[in-house]
């Protein structure tokens, strides 16, 4: 069995693969490190950050690795009830 390393190095052998990685990890990335940053200074797990969407903590694990993955990418609505459990809110720039 390969480790998680090892499976994302023979992935990333494949053009196509490396190509969405790097695309991932340029637009999205900062998305994903803003959201983890937000919820950890909240010191909110998962499920508390759920209950404070009025949904449950699949959910927010979802979120959150749909931003990894980049599919489906959450909507602006959910995005901005999250920020709102966080206390916070959701800024749009275009660069």
């Amino acid at each position: 069995m390969l480790t998680h390393e090892q499976l994302k190095a023979k992935a990333l052998q494949n053009p196509k693969v490396r190509a969405e990685y790097e695309r991932l990890s340029r637009e999205e990335g900062p998305m994903l490190d803003a959201i983890l940053k937000a919820r950890a200074e909240a010191g909110l797990t998962q499920e508390q950050v759920a209950e404070r969407m009025g949904t449950k903590a699949s959910a927010v694990a979802r979120l959150e690795s749909a931003l990894i993955s980049g599919t489906p990418s959450p909507s602006l609505n959910t995005l901005r009830k999250y920020a709102a459990a966080l206390g916070k809110r959701v800024q749009v720039h275009f660069v």
